[in-house]
């Protein structure tokens, strides 16, 4: 089975330059992780340690005559190709149940593909010469929504909790994304790694459509309790510094909480009740 997995990682790689190659411009592709292929490239050198972590990245598309891009987001599983890659297709212009039939199209012309062969390169072909009429689609539709009367939007918070939350390039996306999306809340890095956002639902779901990782978890409600985005740089224990494996003071995060009417989530999310030391 190593064999099979490393003859997997080494088309995966190989894929993953043939697109780079078709996508030489700067932001065309963003790797998930900078080390996923450096990772991959050890263990190809050296499989007696623990497989890398899965290759994911994503390929900015351009459509047709459009001004408009898909995006293809892509997440190999170390078994890719004699398993489906996961595959999702967005773009601002494209609204949830336009997302939803392109997506159901490409996974519908995936499948239909030979397990066994290169089909992330094929993904991308796709996505180019059938996501047009998606497009136009979402023109038409949005012209005519303007005339139509305007629907009640439901204001979202959103509570997600990470074991941890280390790496400098996922915390200016989380920035970045909640910028964007004009959200409020904060999010507390280190271990354990807490975020909080409050906005329109839409933008709340979308936010944690983008940034989510597989073992992170949400709890969502409906009051508004925040009124910007912090970034929360509470003292950790210990002389850790800016190491990847420092714990940050929960007691602050609970006083933090509580301060914003918000201390109920602290047994939620650590399953012990939090109090706090006389002063």
């Amino acid at each position: 089975m190593a064999a099979t997995v490393k003859e997997c990682l080494e088309l995966q790689l190989l894929e993953v330059e043939m697109l780079f190659s078709m996508f030489p411009k700067k932001g065309e592709i963003n790797l998930c992780d900078e080390d996923a292929v450096p990772g991959m490239q050890r263990y190809l050198r050296n499989s007696e340690g623990a497989l890398p972590p899965q290759l994911g990245y994503s390929v900015a598309i351009d459509v047709g005559e459009s001004k408009a891009k898909v995006e293809l987001q892509v997440l190999l599983p170390h078994m890719y190709l004699h398993v489906a890659p996961q595959l999702f297709a967005r773009s601002d212009a494209l609204n949830r149940q336009q997302q939803l039939q392109l997506n159901t199209h490409l996974t519908s012309h995936i499948s239909s593909l030979d397990l066994g062969e290169l089909c992330v390169c094929a993904a991308v072909q796709w996505v180019k010469e059938n996501s047009l009429p998606y497009l136009q689609n979402s023109t038409s539709t949005s012209e005519g929504a303007s005339k139509a009367e305007v629907f009640k939007e439901t204001f979202h918070r959103m509570w997600i909790y990470s074991h941890h939350i280390y790496r400098q390039e996922l915390r200016k996306k989380i920035f970045d994304c909640a910028k964007k999306l004009n959200l409020i809340g904060f999010c507390l890095t280190g271990k354990s790694g807490v975020i909080c956002v409050e906005g329109m639902r839409e933008n709340c779901e979308e936010f944690w459509r983008v940034i989510r990782y597989p073992n992170w978890k949400h709890i969502s409600c409906n009051l508004r309790l925040f009124h910007t985005f912090e970034d929360l740089q509470f003292q950790a224990h210990g002389d850790y510094g800016l190491r990847n494996d420092y714990h940050m003071d929960l007691g602050q995060l609970l006083e933090f909480l509580k301060q914003h009417q918000s201390g109920h989530i602290f047994q939620i999310f650590f399953d012990v009740e939090g109090k706090l030391s006389d002063k």
